[in-house]
């Protein structure tokens, strides 16, 4: 799947674009299997709430990876995710920078603050943000009750923004974007819009886009697979007390494009 001139202007424009339908629910079935698999895994990978349930599984796309899974891998690698990804960053030499699944089970996933994906990526090393892009996989019915992501469009354009840690809010810390300003981007910009869809549901967004969620108050939970991308141009630079190769890869394997029926053929071989 290559993108129109138009889906690349309007990423450009809003920050984002969302490709409805672009997993089937076989492969979707497929893919939430996996987790309750690698969920119970005792590692460092797996980031756990307060209560004990998986919030954040990181690394399913690398076969080195104690949380390895063949369907995500597969995923990482399908054309229909890698295509668009080369037509917005113009290059094909990508390699993959940071994956993880978030789950935010029904009434108990917590909310994700209002922040920017690059605040991190910029510690890490990686000297741009236009080098990279993030594609996010819907594997159940995003809703807004259910805690879905929201974006402020055009926010990316502000450049990074200086983020303060939040180590208070959550079981996991997080860079996040200052409240005040916050405010004032909505001022400026307009209000933030729901992220929903259907499972199968695609959505790859910008670095700098200012994005955000609730808390799920619904009885159905919410799981979003996310894989970041980058240029291998423009890969991470050597940095002092570097965070651990599960959040920020250092191998530099360039991403290989795989069939697109791999995710079936994945979930069919376990």
């Amino acid at each position: 799947m290559r993108l129109t001139k138009e889906q690349i202007d309007e990423y450009n424009e809003k920050g984002f674009l969302v490709f409805p339908d672009l997993l089937s629910q076989e492969e979707v079935d497929i893919a939430r299997l996996e987790i309750e698999r690698i969920a119970v895994a005792d590692t460092d990978h797996v980031i756990r709430e307060k209560s004990g349930s998986a919030r954040t599984i990181f690394r399913t796309h690398d076969d080195e990876s104690p949380t390895y899974s063949k369907p995500y891998y597969a995923m990482a690698r399908a054309p229909r995710l890698l295509d668009p990804v080369r037509d917005v960053l113009g290059s094909d030499a990508l390699y993959m920078h940071h994956s993880k699944l978030n789950l935010k089970d029904a009434i108990d996933g917590a909310v994700w603050q209002w922040h920017q994906d690059y605040g991190y990526w910029k510690r890490d090393g990686v000297p741009s943000p236009d080098g990279m892009t993030t594609v996010l996989v819907m594997l159940n019915e995003a809703t807004e009750m259910g805690g879905c992501l929201y974006f402020i469009p055009g926010s990316h354009k502000l450049g990074r923004l200086d983020p303060e840690l939040d180590d208070s809010t959550t079981s996991y810390k997080l860079w996040v974007v200052p409240k005040k300003e916050v405010l004032q981007i909505m001022d400026d910009l307009g209000d933030p819009v729901p992220i929903v869809g259907k499972p199968g549901t695609a959505v790859m967004f910008h670095p700098n886009l200012v994005h955000g969620s609730g808390h799920n108050m619904s009885r159905y939970s919410r799981w979003h697979m996310y894989f970041v991308y980058n240029d291998l141009a423009n890969k991470a630079e050597e940095v002092e007390e570097p965070r651990p190769e599960y959040v920020c890869s250092r191998a530099f394997k360039p991403i290989e494009r795989m069939d697109d029926s791999a995710v079936l053929m994945a979930g069919s071989a376990d």
